[in-house]
């Protein structure tokens, strides 16, 4: 297991249970404990959690972990997912996509498509994102029309948010967005941790004409701090083959059309 592995399970295991110890920590990784004493002192200077004497304990009940550390959580699902997703795209449509691991996916996937990137008059993807990570992976892999909203970089996430890229959003029209989501729910709908985030997405939704929600299976039914939009917004849900049925079921009953990719 990689560090940021370790940070993600370190994180999760501090989500349940508010306190660890590095003994536990390391008894339940299988590492040393000088090991968890490093990846805890690392975790606290970034002001993930807070260090405690043998431990550690959760500043808050959501992590909002860097985008650059999520990478190996869940990735083969992430890569189906986003293989899934790029294919209920149409050539010369207008796309909007916002930022995220699962939504990196759908950018390389769709990057790929060699239907996607002619230069032929009218048949050429527009793709509207305001992350900046995935401009970049459409840039240098595509031959695409990418269009980035303005705004401020959120660090964490290479996301732009703020009025300025409202602005942008305000004055195009989407064919369909896809939304990588922190959490959705049958009955709560799609929600983001960062309200500034969750603001982008929401307009995103609001000038899209499809809403392709692409999500793992460890997001569904799950709760975080911000709605983007409720699930009657939602026509299609991409998630994993690891989905609960009963959670699957749930979300065809609320009008979604499910793939498990």
């Amino acid at each position: 297991m990689d560090r940021y592995a370790r940070w993600n399970a370190l994180l999760e295991m501090l989500t349940d249970s508010g306190r660890v110890s590095v003994e536990e920590a390391a008894e339940r990784l299988d590492v040393s404990q000088a090991t968890i004493r490093r990846d805890f002192d690392q975790l606290a200077q970034q002001q993930m959690i807070t260090r405690t004497r043998g431990g550690a304990v959760a500043n808050g009940v959501s992590y909002d972990l860097p985008l650059r550390y999520k990478t190996a959580k869940h990735s083969a699902e992430k890569q189906r997912i986003g293989a899934a997703a790029a294919a209920l795209v149409s050539p010369g449509t207008v796309v909007g996509l916002n930022g995220g691991t699962t939504s990196t996916e759908v950018a390389r996937a769709l990057a790929v498509r060699p239907d996607l990137n002619t230069s032929a008059e009218g048949a050429q993807l527009t793709v509207v994102t305001n992350a900046l990570n995935i401009a970049n992976e459409l840039l240098v892999r595509s031959r695409m029309k990418v269009v980035v909203a303005g705004g401020v970089v959120r660090p964490k996430s290479f996301e732009l948010v703020g009025p300025l890229g409202g602005a942008l959003l305000r004055e195009v029209t989407l064919d369909v967005a896809l939304l990588g989501v922190d959490a959705i729910d049958p009955q709560l709908g799609a929600a983001a941790h960062h309200e500034g985030e969750a603001a982008m997405n929401s307009l995103m939704v609001a000038r899209a004409k499809r809403v392709v929600v692409i999500a793992d299976s460890s997001k569904l039914g799950g709760h975080a701090f911000a709605r983007i939009c409720p699930v009657d917004r939602v026509e299609t849900l991409v998630t994993d083959s690891g989905a609960s049925p009963a959670v699957v079921q749930a979300f065809r009953d609320a009008g979604v059309h499910v793939v498990c990719a």
